[in-house]
């Protein structure tokens, strides 16, 4: 398993784009707790989250395409509900961001779990605790990925766009 700065290289060295299926209602991250806790006082996100992520922008200034898909069941956690606010921020630096709402129809085909699939030829397969807390990032074998493929084109398919959530 993939930890730490090990893990976090990926997103320094891949190629041209990053994908990544998101399945938790809550994760339990360590360097986001006091935004989260401060976002249940009713206090705003940092505004580099919300106006410009300098995460997601350290990758698409270099011409990388970084995109995910949420698969929530609403109505929204209060994690959800975070992570929602800062997302605006991670479409203005070039994030494509699509949502799934179970709550509106099942999709079959999909995981129950996150994973990341970088340059179409390397996938990893997220592992979390019961509370959402990252425990580690599992390469999978090559003869994996036609698999991962498949499930990001359902999750492409059936997602609507951030956007067009928030409207819904």
């Amino acid at each position: 398993m993939l930890t730490g700065e090990e893990f976090g290289r990926l997103f320094e060295t891949f190629g041209t784009s990053a994908f990544r299926l998101e399945t938790l209602a809550a994760y339990d991250v360590e360097a986001e707790r006091k935004e989260f806790e401060g976002f249940l006082r009713g206090e705003p996100i940092p505004r580099d989250w919300a106006e410009d992520n300098p995460w997601v922008r350290s990758m698409t200034r270099q011409g990388k395409s970084v995109a995910r898909v949420h698969v929530v069941r609403s109505p929204l956690s209060a994690y959800l509900r975070f992570e929602f606010a800062a997302y605006p921020g991670n479409i203005a630096a070039g994030e494509s961001i699509g949502i799934i709402d179970l709550a509106r129809g099942e999709v079959p085909g999909l995981p129950d779990h996150d994973f990341w699939l970088f340059d179409d030829a390397r996938v990893l397969r997220m592992h979390y605790t019961d509370s959402g807390a990252f425990l580690g990032a599992e390469p999978l074998p090559d003869n994996r990925l036609a698999e991962y493929r498949r499930y990001r084109d359902i999750a492409l398919a059936h997602a609507v766009s951030f956007a067009e959530y928030q409207h819904d």
